[in-house]
């Protein structure tokens, strides 16, 4: 076990010693706008910078393809518009997989129809980011997307069209994903950032989104922690290398206005080190009663993600998480309409008391070229009581994939994946309630406009 130990330290070092860039002042580091020098590039990566909400005091990376033809094809209205910084852009994702399950792939999300093609998303975004860069001016922006295919069922919350997956279990359907305002005020700090409506979950390595992962299928843990919240995010920042966030909100995946909304608030903090190679990000994400209420979810969620990049060609990210509620239900929020594939049927059994799960995932990845890299990931799952999967078991599954750009618009990412339950051999989560494991192999398409 020494020898093993002492094998991995000395891997870690080697890599992280690799391509180390020397110590330099921070004001000679602010490369990227106001901030530290993006540490990825992005393509082929899905982002530039570590994750951690937004980067207050860098430039709008938001494309702009879509909008640019429209103002080619148009005259002064979409002009003016668009002079006012607002975009319009989308994607379009469509993908296959081959499983060993026939019923159903869940507890895997996204990809959940075994052996059969699928449109996942058609996205259309109306954006415009403030300007952060600059520090003299109060300046605004706003967000509104859509989201219409099978993947509208992981974002849709309850109170916003959610009776095509709560009442129906409508394999497709369009869920409105995120509305937002934006104001930025310079003079507070460094920068703050006010943003509210429902916007997307701040806590995690994958994004709802598929041009915003590695890979195309989705680790366990990402698959039953919270997706959205609606309500009031505050961001910070107090020095190119912290920002720290705050703010209040009705719950995970549901209206303010729904009878299921509790009050929750949430406390996360953002530090990168000098040279952006290394990132920590995390804190309370949702705290508040923990009810589990109406037939709805109430996840109380402590997490933490870090990256850490090794060299220019590989780089690593982890995240480990804690959620917890109380009186949940088997299974969690209930999708009162007829079983398909593996969800569906009702509200599950109460378990009384506070019900656990603990989530760890880690991606590594290295770059290939310019438009290709490989993404290895591991991640594991103990819902402890079953109130996440309807299984009180231990999972773990390990991935291994390819994302390669045929373009800035085009992008395929095959990959092959194996998943497990490990409490007994009775416990069956995987197809349909009939395997202990799952193997798929998958690939998706995704064209952005």
């Amino acid at each position: 076990m020494k020898k093993v130990i002492c094998a991995l330290f000395a891997f870690y070092f080697t890599l992280h010693t690799f391509g180390q860039s020397e110590k330099k002042p921070i004001d000679s580091l602010l490369t990227n706008g106001r901030c530290l020098a993006s540490p990825l590039p992005s393509p082929p990566f899905p982002f530039s910078d570590w994750c951690g909400g937004p980067v207050i005091g860098a430039p709008s990376s938001v494309p702009d393809y879509l909008t640019q033809a429209i103002q080619k094809a148009s005259k002064k209205p979409w002009t003016k518009w668009n002079k006012v910084g607002i975009k319009i852009y989308g994607w379009v994702d469509m993908g296959i997989n081959g499983s060993t399950s026939k019923m159903g792939n869940t507890p895997q999300s996204y990809d959940f129809i075994p052996n059969t093609p699928v449109l996942d998303q058609a996205v259309l975004m109306i954006q415009r980011d403030p300007d952060m860069v600059q520090t003299k001016k109060v300046d605004w922006g706003f967000l509104v997307n859509g989201v219409y295919g099978t993947d509208y069922r992981y974002t849709s919350a309850k109170g916003y069209f959610s009776n095509q997956l709560l009442v129906h279990n409508n394999i497709y359907g369009w869920d409105p994903t995120q509305i937002y305002g934006l104001i930025y005020v310079p003079q507070v700090a460094q920068g703050m950032l006010i943003k509210v409506g429902r916007f997307i979950s701040p806590s995690d390595i994958e994004a709802q989104w598929a041009p915003q992962n590695y890979l195309y299928s989705h680790s366990l843990m990402f698959t039953v922690d919270p997706y959205t919240y609606t309500g009031v995010n505050i961001t910070v920042r107090l020095h190119p290398q912290f920002q720290f966030e705050f703010g209040v909100h009705g719950g995970n995946d549901m209206a303010i206005w729904s009878n299921s909304a509790q009050p929750n608030g949430s406390l996360m903090m953002r530090w990168v080190s000098k040279d952006n190679k290394e990132s920590v990000y995390g804190g309370l994400a949702s705290i508040g009663s923990g009810q589990f209420k109406n037939g709805h979810d109430d996840l109380q969620q402590l997490v933490v993600v870090w990256g850490h990049k090794f060299n220019e060609r590989i780089h690593m990210m982890t995240e480990a998480y804690y959620i917890w509620q109380f009186n949940a239900a088997l299974g969690g929020t209930a999708i009162y309409g007829p079983v398909k594939y593996g969800q569906g049927g009702g509200i599950g059994p109460i378990i009384p008391g506070r019900s656990e799960a603990v989530g760890l995932v880690n991606y590594f990845q290295i770059l290939c070229g310019p438009k290709d890299y490989v993404t290895i990931r591991n991640d594991a799952l103990n819902d402890v009581q079953g109130q996440r999967t309807g299984f009180a078991t231990w999972y773990t599954s390990h991935t291994i994939g390819w994302s390669h750009h045929f373009t800035d618009f085009v992008l395929i990412r095959p990959e092959v994946r194996y998943d497990h339950a490990w409490n007994n051999t009775s416990t069956t989560p995987y197809d349909a309630g009939t395997r202990v494991y799952q193997f798929t192999a998958a690939m998706d398409l995704c064209i952005s406009f």
